[in-house]
């Protein structure tokens, strides 16, 4: 039997995962697109110094899910990207201490080494001697020891030498324009920027946060939205790198606010998971209404990689509160890290109703990567028909929108205005009382 043809779209976590599985399985001929001139995805949200790691949801279906990542990750084909520093999880008495408290639970359940630290004592004592932390509020706080951070673009780049050594083809400067069809209207390949044509049995769309305007005829701007959330980064000394170096994560959902220990460079992460900002475009498609599309550098934005004021200012407050020795210290880079929000923070890995070789894996909502190794076995698994009825429902294009993301409720996305973005002066040191 002849091996099926499969285009994908994107050189993300989503594109990479699933060419993997596919090629695992010996029976496909898998072709990745990436439009970058060089690397992995460059601009995508998979590109980073670093991704949380945790089984701490609120939901269980994801819970059990990142249990069974976990312990793939732990496996030495992953290379040592994987680090278990352990993941300190802050909540308070709001809808997202309810999200902590059930995540708490659900962890319990499952088996991993949770503790909860009901007292200043307690909390400090997790953290390295000689750290000094801030006031965190002992409500609704726990340690998961079963987790702890990837270091993204270096794990991306072990799937991608995996896809390469199974005979998979990475091809970059590829930039899709649009789908290509068949006589009968059906989708059947892709149209390059060069004109080119390729047709394949299957084409997957990975193409992450700007799957809604790269496809926007094919409802995708309805089934998904573009939103940017904000990073920025720390340069430790290597005295101050080595003492922080066995701190856990620290998540806390009552700010979305989130940091990592310092990673082999001695740079410290720090982000915000929130509903992020969106950046309208008119659409290229008569008729349609503006799409939010990832401003990147890729894409000409000037700066590219530049973070609202307001957010420079938030991320150094909670880097203080936690940390106080590090929040006055200069941040030496920022970023919009560009999430793929559905409405209810599912993932999509489903055919298009209309387009039987269209596939759709995308929909990260902001926490897909800790589920890098297993991502492409539900993209692999909603081809082959082999997803359990639940999975299947979870991830389909047409559904109704399930439970609300607790782990952001009550927000709502904010505009992109150029002029509110911070310039290399905003970024150094500001004295916070």
């Amino acid at each position: 039997m002849s091996r099926k043809q499969v285009v994908i779209i994107g050189a993300g976590a989503f594109g990479l995962s699933t060419a993997w599985h596919l090629l695992k399985t010996g029976r496909y001929d898998v072709t990745v697109l990436e439009r970058s001139p060089e690397g992995l995805a460059v601009d995508a949200a998979s590109t980073d110094l670093n991704k949380i790691v945790r089984s701490d949801y609120s939901d269980m279906f994801y819970a059990r899910l990142a249990t069974e990542a976990i312990a793939e990750w732990r496996k030495p084909e992953w290379k040592g990207t994987y680090h278990e520093s352990g993941v300190v999880v802050l909540g308070d008495d709001s809808a997202t201490g309810a999200y902590s408290d059930a995540s708490f639970e659900n962890c319990r359940e499952l088996g991993c080494r949770v503790e909860p630290l009901t007292d200043g004592s307690a909390i400090a004592g997790i953290f390295p001697s000689g750290i000094v932390t801030g006031h965190i509020k002992s409500t609704n706080v726990y340690i998961n020891r079963d987790g702890g951070w990837a270091a993204a673009s270096e794990a991306v780049e072990v799937v991608a030498e995996n896809v390469r050594a199974l005979g998979g083809t990475i091809i970059n400067d590829a930039k899709v324009k649009t789908l290509h069809k068949d006589e009968s209207g059906k989708v059947d390949g892709v149209i390059l920027g060069s004109g080119k044509v390729m047709t394949a049995d299957l084409v997957v769309a990975a193409s992450g946060s700007w799957t809604p305007s790269l496809l926007p005829e094919y409802g995708a701007a309805q089934r998904m939205i573009a939103t940017g959330q904000s990073v920025a980064t720390i340069q430790l000394t290597a005295n101050e790198a080595e003492r922080y170096r066995t701190t856990p994560v620290v998540l806390d959902f009552a700010s979305g606010w989130y940091g990592f220990p310092p990673n082999k460079d001695n740079v410290m992460k720090v982000a915000v998971h929130h509903a992020g900002y969106t950046n309208p475009q008119e659409s290229s498609i008569p008729g349609i209404a503006p799409i939010s599309t990832p401003r990147t550098a890729v894409d000409g934005g000037t700066p590219g990689t530049a973070i609202a004021k307001a957010m420079v200012l938030e991320l150094r407050q909670k880097l203080k509160e936690i940390y106080p020795e590090l929040g006055n210290k200069p941040f030496n880079y920022t970023r919009m890290c560009w999430y793929t929000d559905t409405p209810d923070s599912d993932w999509i890995f489903d055919f298009h109703p209309e387009h039987p070789k269209l596939l759709f894996a995308t929909g990260g909502s902001g926490h897909a990567f800790k589920f890098l190794p297993i991502l492409g076995l539900f993209a692999l698994g909603r081809l082959e028909g082999t997803l359990d009825a639940e999975t299947a429902g979870r991830f389909a294009w047409s559904k109704t929108a399930g439970k609300l993301d607790m782990s952001r409720v009550g927000q709502e996305a904010k505009l992109l205005v150029v002029d509110d973005l911070a310039g290399p002066a905003d970024l150094e040191v500001i004295d916070i009382a």
